[in-house]
């Protein structure tokens, strides 16, 4: 009996070592592979109940695990959809044959790395048919809120390079100096205009005609001016008349006093603008603080637009996309205009070592790993997403060759201890000759 047992302790170990040195063959083999998470073999004593004093050996079982939770080194690319996770959470794929047949039911899977580009319908997908999930952002560029906890709302992150943008002006900045010799009892009297250009919503470029008539006195100077507005979008039309009184003082003096509104918003104090409707809905005008050297002034003889500030862009074509550390894709014109237009989410689990793994270095989530739940990157407890970067294998090349020289070492071992019992119950044999 304890010679049988040693016999088959043997044998175990023949096998377990034969299951490290697949792990090990396993590792070196994707030593190259981007993404890819080592496998790591343990060994457990079986230990057999003894009685009477005899021992029987036991030998030795195998067992492996993934190692999800060890991170391969980030290397640069010049790809800008080369994805990689800095630091904990996983990003979320799904498999393209699935979302063709499947759509957004298709089944979440997570990797730390992946080089996406764009099909033929404008999604991103890797070269193993990955696709990259993300949330769909507003036509605003704001992401809606989603649940955490699951995976609807999630869908295919789609660039669509023939894609036509543009954004409506929706508020002015006015940096213009007027004339103070203008408002004094020997002035002509003449006004000062000012068109700006802005965008309406279809992007069409319309203008803000502005006419600045200073107010002559008697005698002196009134510091005042009429301000008229007028757009272009409406025929010429009227959309504001505000009455411009500018301080004399010493120390403030060539600023704004007041503003009083004939026609259009009134004048806040608190942000220093009004607001006027023009054929696309309200806009803003900023004429600057009380008080305050910005927006408009009065100062010298000279009638000078100093800077025009404004938002809106013209209609533009989609010329690339880029991820952030934050996970939002962002779109780029050639306007030079941007806009986000979805957001990539970094899916965390309790256990990474409990999700199962699957092909392409994806792994879904299982009860062992408890439950996921997406994260902002760069939030909570995840890291960050890495564009123009690529994750390589978490292989230890040097390490791996080490652990092949024990594993064949104790297989060596293991083969001696069988050939060792063969003698022993080969000399059992001889006994009755």
């Amino acid at each position: 009996m304890t010679i049988s047992s040693s016999l088959n302790a043997g044998v175990s170990g023949l096998n377990s070592n034969a299951i490290r040195l697949a792990a090990i063959s396993d590792n070196i083999a994707n030593s190259g592979t981007y993404g890819y998470k080592r496998v790591e073999a343990d060994f457990g004593s079986l230990v057999p109940s003894t009685s009477g004093g005899a021992y029987s050996a036991g030998g030795v079982r195998a067992t492996t695990q993934r190692l999800i939770d060890d991170w391969g080194s980030l290397i640069t690319t010049d790809n800008a959809t080369d994805l990689a996770v800095n630091g904990r959470g996983m990003l979320p794929v799904a498999m393209l044959s699935e979302v063709n047949v499947s759509g957004s039911d298709a089944q979440m899977l997570l990797t730390t790395t992946g080089s996406f580009r764009t099909d033929a319908q404008g999604r991103l997908v890797t070269e193993s048919g990955l696709v990259l999930l993300g949330w769909p952002a507003n036509p605003d560029g704001s992401v809606p809120e989603f649940p955490r906890d699951t995976d609807n709302g999630l869908e295919p992150v789609r660039i669509n390079a023939s894609q036509l943008s543009g954004e409506p002006t929706t508020r002015i900045g006015l940096g213009v100096n007027l004339p103070a010799t203008a408002t004094q009892s020997d002035s002509t009297g003449a006004s000062q205009t000012l068109s700006v250009e802005y965008f309406d919503n279809i992007g069409i470029s319309q203008s803000l005609d502005f006419e600045f008539t200073p107010t002559v006195p008697a005698s002196g100077s009134s510091n005042e001016w009429t301000m008229v507005l007028t757009d272009s979008a409406q025929g010429g039309a009227v959309v504001g008349e505000y009455v411009l009184t500018f301080d004399d003082a010493r120390t403030s003096g060539g600023t704004l006093l007041s503003v009083t509104a004939t026609t259009g918003g009134a004048y806040d104090a608190n942000t220093g603008s009004v607001i006027i409707n023009v054929d696309g809905g309200p806009m803003e005008l900023s004429l600057g603080m009380l008080g305050s050297a910005d927006g408009l002034s009065q100062l010298s003889d000279s009638f000078a637009p100093l800077s025009i500030d404004k938002d809106g862009t013209p209609v533009g074509t989609m010329v690339s996309a880029e991820v952030d550390q934050n996970g939002y894709v962002h779109a780029y014109f050639d306007t030079g205009a941007s806009r986000i237009i979805y957001q990539v989410p970094l899916v965390d689990v309790p256990n990474p070592n409990g999700m199962v793994a699957m092909g392409h270095q994806t792994y879904l989530p299982s009860p062992d790993s408890g439950p996921f739940f997406l994260w902002d990157a760069g939030g909570g407890p995840t890291g960050e997403v890495a564009g123009y970067a690529r994750e390589e294998s978490a292989t230890d090349i040097a390490g791996e060759l080490t652990a092949m020289i024990q594993t064949q070492r104790a297989y060596s071992s293991n083969a001696k201890v069988i050939q060792t019992v063969d003698e022993m119950l080969q000399e059992t044999t001889n006994i009755k000759r």
